[in-house]
Formats: structure tokens, sequence, C-alpha cells
């Protein structure tokens, strides 16, 4: 599969993605000791880069949804696990991989508010170009990708290759 893929952002940008993301969060958060919350599985690998940038106190924990599992196709919202931190009054930022269609960000950000939360900002490392609206828009994003089957860095196709440090796209 990888050998077949098309390298569409290198280990070089990724870290100067991140880097920049951080700072912008450093700008925007850093006087509101968030809980962050990593959207497991794909933004874990984003996540752990993401987390040593931010300069500020913070709380940190996951909430686990998904759409897709190993499939490359979404389906329905399956909540797997709501975070165990305290989310009323909080701050919350919420990290994933990719904004996609957008309908499991958005309720993810839709469960943080009806849990409590005082604020719920979102940052994905990617958001795909998918030609539609989306209903929701990232407050914070690393790169704009082309509507194609994208992995690496988190992102995975078929299950595998979250752990590649660069991004790869599916040959057409």
């Amino acid at each position: 599969m990888l050998e077949q893929a098309e390298l569409l952002c290198s280990a070089a940008e990724v870290t100067a993605t991140v880097a920049r993301v951080a700072g912008e969060i450093c700008e925007a958060l850093s006087d509101k000791y968030p809980l962050v919350l990593s959207v497991m599985g794909g933004a874990v690998v984003f996540s752990g880069q993401l987390l040593p940038r931010l300069g500020f106190p913070l709380e940190f924990d996951y909430v686990h949804v998904t759409r897709y599992g190993v499939n490359t196709a979404g389906g329905s919202i399956r909540w797997i696990a709501e975070p165990t931190a305290p989310v009323a009054g909080r701050h919350v930022l919420v990290l994933d991989d990719i904004l996609d269609e957008g309908i499991t960000l958005a309720a993810i950000r839709r469960r943080m508010l009806e849990l409590g939360a005082v604020s719920c900002h979102t940052a994905v490392f990617a958001d795909k170009d998918i030609g539609q609206d989306k209903p929701i828009a990232a407050d914070f994003v690393g790169l704009r990708l082309p509507n194609r089957y994208v992995f690496g860095f988190g992102m995975d196709v078929r299950g595998l290759w979250r752990n590649l440090p660069a991004i790869y796209a599916l040959k057409e």
C-alpha cells in the first residue's frame, strides 16, 4: 500500500504545522485552563506531538467516538467513551486528526456543550476539502488536504499506517 501511495506532506512539514497550530492555540487558550480531549484513536499522534508545545496548564482526557472503525467509509456515530474528567464549567479543546465530513466532530462538540462546557474549541491536524458544506468548521486547522483518502500521522488506511510521520494519499 505505502509503496503505491503518493507523499502529500513530508515529516518536516508535519512538524512545522504542529508548531504553528500550537502557537495559535497558546495565543487563544493559555489563560483558560482548558480540558483538552483527544479523539481516539486517530488524534493520538497529533495530540502527543501537540501537547508538549502547549506552554500553559491544562487537563488532558480523551473521547472515543467513531464512524469508521476499520472501514474507509463512515457509518453511524458510535460513542465508545466519554471523558472521565468533569466537563461542566470548563473550556474544552477537542483534538482530532482530520475534519472529513465533520459529522463526528460536530457530534462531539454538541455533546461537550450538553455536558455543560463553557466553550468547546476544536483543533484538527488536517481539513479535507470535500467540496461541500460541513456541519462544523474547526477553530484551529493544520493542513488543508485534497479530497483523497489520506493516511499517516494518526490517520489510518484499513487500520494500518497511523504511525507514519508524513501524510500520504492512496493513488487514484
